[in-house]
């Protein structure tokens, strides 16, 4: 006979339905925190596509390194004199080289053609007025030394007659008035022919005045005719220099104010490299450093002579002057390769400059395990750069192996995996 259960055997069964579910709950719940709280797997990454560095310590040389191109050190510009038009065109831009006395292009400009024309006829009247001027006053001249040659015969007769009367007066044979007379007359004659004396003393002034007014326009016209020649010879375009012709800016027919550029010529012996240095490199880049300069086609030794003023595009443009000859096939904009020397670093740590190092900041680079299958990230602190090469301050030791390429994906893990 079956014996009915009371209830606190079905009280009992629901508490410990009860716990166990409880029970299940905080197993999952702490199972999902610690889970949570698991750290995701390293990323593997292929060592061989990858750039390893090793630090050392030693003598490091600081270098920057720009692009640049060769140019001329001296560039002869020639612009034209006067407004004008190109009738002909001689010589194009080239490698032949040129002479200074060679015809680049012929202008034109009939006005001013014709001033010089009439510049010259004009030079030709007043250099004719001039020597009419001097034929004249020479010619007054001599009539007033002849006036005077025939005021002291005068005199002198008028002398001799006076002296002629006075005797015969004192012999009372002749009157008193007469001698007087002849007397007075002879002073007047003497009185002439010394008014005459001093207008010959002043003629030769008054001759000299008037020539050299005279001269004055005469000077005048020739200057005026001098610069009307030279603006004509100015339309028939010379090198000027000896060297290469690098541009011809203008075509036959077209018409050229005052001062438009018509060509430039260069010579090819005297070139020197300019290059565009990055200006946050231009810190310790000053005037007098040593510097290599990479033709494709040998290296030449140099020397920083000039620095820009003022950075564009980033970059500032340094130029460096050669210290030996130029390799065969340099010429004006051939693409060049410069390195400029900062100083000599005696001793010091070191490592390959990693892709994103930069002087005087602190990155993170992964530090490989001795056993090389993993890398752990640490804070570098760098120092002084060079070209390829950078400081290390802090963080790492001299040995140590460190991954020196782009892992600025990897930036979320401190650690990876190495295949």
């Amino acid at each position: 006979m079956d014996v009915p259960r009371g209830k606190e055997v079905a009280r009992r069964r629901r508490l410990k339905r009860f716990l166990l579910i409880g029970l299940a709950v905080i197993v999952l719940g702490g199972t999902s925190v610690a889970v949570a709280r698991l750290k995701p797997a390293a990323p593997s990454v292929e060592m061989s596509g990858l750039w390893p560095g090793t630090v050392k310590r030693g003598p490091m040389e600081r270098q920057v390194r720009g692009l640049g191109v060769l140019k001329p050190e001296q560039i002869y510009w020639i612009n034209a004199a006067v407004d004008s038009r190109v009738v002909k065109i001689v010589r194009r831009a080239g490698i032949d080289p040129i002479k200074a006395d060679d015809i680049i292009m012929v202008l034109s400009n009939p006005d001013l053609e014709l001033d010089a024309e009439k510049a010259a006829w004009q030079l030709k009247q007043d250099e004719a007025n001039l020597a009419n001027l001097k034929v004249k006053l020479q010619s007054d001249k001599l009539d007033q030394r002849a006036s005077l040659a025939e005021l002291e015969s005068q005199y002198t007769q008028a002398k001799l007659t006076a002296d002629r009367d006075t005797e015969l007066t004192r012999l009372n044979l002749k009157s008193d008035l007469e001698s007087r007379l002849s007397v007075d007359q002879a002073n007047q004659l003497q009185n002439r022919v010394a008014l005459q004396k001093e207008r010959l003393a002043i003629a030769d002034q008054s001759i000299k005045a008037q020539v050299d007014a005279q001269q004055v326009v005469v000077e005048s016209s020739r200057a005026d005719y001098e610069l009307k020649r030279k603006q004509v010879d100015q339309l028939t375009i010379r090198a000027g220099v000896d060297g290469v012709l690098q541009e011809v800016d203008v075509e036959v027919g077209q018409r050229v104010p005052a001062g438009t550029l018509l060509a430039k010529v260069a010579d090819p012996k005297k070139l020197k490299a300019v290059l565009q240095i990055a200006e946050t490199q231009m810190k310790d880049v000053r005037i007098g450093l040593d510097a290599v300069v990479d033709t494709r086609n040998g290296t030449v030794p140099g020397r920083v002579i000039r620095i820009d003023p003022a950075a564009q595009n980033g970059t500032v443009g340094v130029d460096v002057a050669p210290l030996a000859a130029w390799p065969e096939g340099a010429r004006p904009e051939l693409s060049v390769d410069g390195t400029i020397e900062i100083e000599k670093l005696a001793d010091v740590v070191y490592v390959d400059r990693p892709v994103s190092g930069e002087p005087d900041t602190t990155i993170g680079l992964f530090k490989i395990d001795s056993n090389g299958k993993g890398a752990n990230r640490v804070n570098v602190k760098l120092g002084r750069a060079s070209v390829n090469t950078i400081e290390v301050l802090d963080g790492l030791k001299v040995g140590d192996r460190v991954i020196l390429s782009d892992m600025s994906q990897y930036d979320s893990n401190n650690r990876i995996r190495l295949n």
